[in-house]
């Protein structure tokens, strides 16, 4: 198997020398060509043929959302990660590039203690997700691949019972990988007189979680924010944790509330699923529901399991509509998922769910389904 090709899309002489070092220190990969421009890219690709294109936001002459456009045209196919910076102007024009069909991004290294550090943590966020995208992934989210379950340590494991109707107090939503496109199919489904509160885990850096907060606000019925420590869950709204913290729920006597800390990152994640899971479970217990969606990796898999230990239900999105079958794929093979459903199903099986335990606390019955 020959090495995967790589042309880097990028402005800056500094950059590019970077990500060709980064990129060529892993002997699978081969950088191709460079090109300072998207006009520039777009001559080079049918010259180079490459697997896959870097290609940063902010250029002249042509910049990345014009030239993903016009790729997009002609090489529908082609693996594109967009590079940002994790500023406002970089968040916005990520969160359309996404939209307009990249597949990924990586942010540049800041706020690092050296360059040394900053490279590391390029290769880190860069190389998995060539390699995935180009079919190499060593990790599961090859196809065929069947892991073993996984047992952890939850706060209140009971057997799991699943009742017809069973009634849901909470939506939990962990999503990684094509998140950003997921949950604006997802959350505009939901009606504004959503009985439940929702939370959820999106793997975003800080700023970009604010904003894409605030798109899927303009586009839902239910309100959107992002988290704030103290918050006190209420029906028909949704919390998207914020980037860098991880957001937890919490008994008050007032009710559940939101609240963040940093601790350790957990599967190379803050936020993380498996922590937010882990407390509505602990909340929750047998009137949770978790939603996995697209992502990579296996973030949510602990957590799934928690809540299946507290009686909860648990659903995941199938392999044919996820962009990577990471982590709904690890929950759907550890057995812990009720349904494997595509995205387009997920938000009609949750306002079933959530109605039926509600009509069967009113005394009506349920046909059978």
């Amino acid at each position: 198997m020959g090495k995967i090709r790589v042309l880097i899309v990028d402005d800056a002489v500094v950059v590019r020398r970077m990500l060709t070092e980064v990129l060529s220190s892993d002997p699978a990969l081969e950088v191709v060509g460079a090109a300072a421009n998207g006009r520039i890219a777009l001559s080079k690709i049918p010259q180079v043929n490459p697997d896959i294109v870097t290609l940063d936001i902010e250029m002249p002459e042509m910049d990345g959302l014009q030239t993903l456009a016009a790729i997009r045209k002609t090489h529908p196919l082609l693996p594109v990660i967009m590079f940002s910076t994790e500023t406002q102007r970089g968040a916005a024009a990520t969160l359309d590039a996404l939209r307009l069909g990249a597949n990924d991004y990586v942010t540049k290294p800041a706020n690092v203690g050296s360059i040394a550090e900053g490279i590391q943590r390029l290769r880190d966020q860069l190389i998995p997700k060539v390699k995935l995208f180009c079919g190499r992934s060593g990790s599961l989210e090859i196809r065929g691949y069947t892991p073993q379950p996984v047992r952890t340590s939850c706060s209140t494991p009971t057997e799991r019972v699943r009742p017809a109707g069973q009634r849901v107090e909470v939506l939990a939503i962990g999503v990684s990988t094509g998140g950003p496109n997921a949950l604006a199919k997802l959350l505009p489904a939901l009606p504004a007189d959503f009985p439940i509160p929702v939370v959820i885990v999106q793997h975003m850096p800080p700023v970009f979680t604010r904003l894409l907060s605030e798109r899927l606000a303009a586009q839902s019925a239910i309100d959107v924010v992002e988290g704030t420590a103290g918050d006190a869950l209420q029906a028909g709204k949704a919390w998207l944790a914020p980037g860098d913290f991880h957001m937890v729920v919490t008994k008050d006597p007032r009710g559940p509330r939101i609240r963040l800390n940093q601790g350790p990152p957990e599967n190379s994640c803050r936020p993380a699923v498996d922590v937010l899971f882990r407390s509505v479970a602990e909340v929750y217990g047998p009137t949770a529901l978790a939603v996995v969606l697209t992502g990579m990796g296996q973030d949510g898999l602990r957590g799934c399991e928690c809540i299946r230990e507290a009686g909860g239900q648990v659903l995941a999105q199938d392999e044919a509509s996820s962009v990577v079958w990471g982590m709904p794929g690890f929950v759907a093979r550890a057995g812990l998922a009720d349904k494997v459903l595509p995205l387009d199903q997920v938000a009609a099986d949750i306002l079933n769910r959530v109605r039926k335990g509600r009509m069967i606390d009113q005394g009506w019955k349920i046909p059978c389904s």
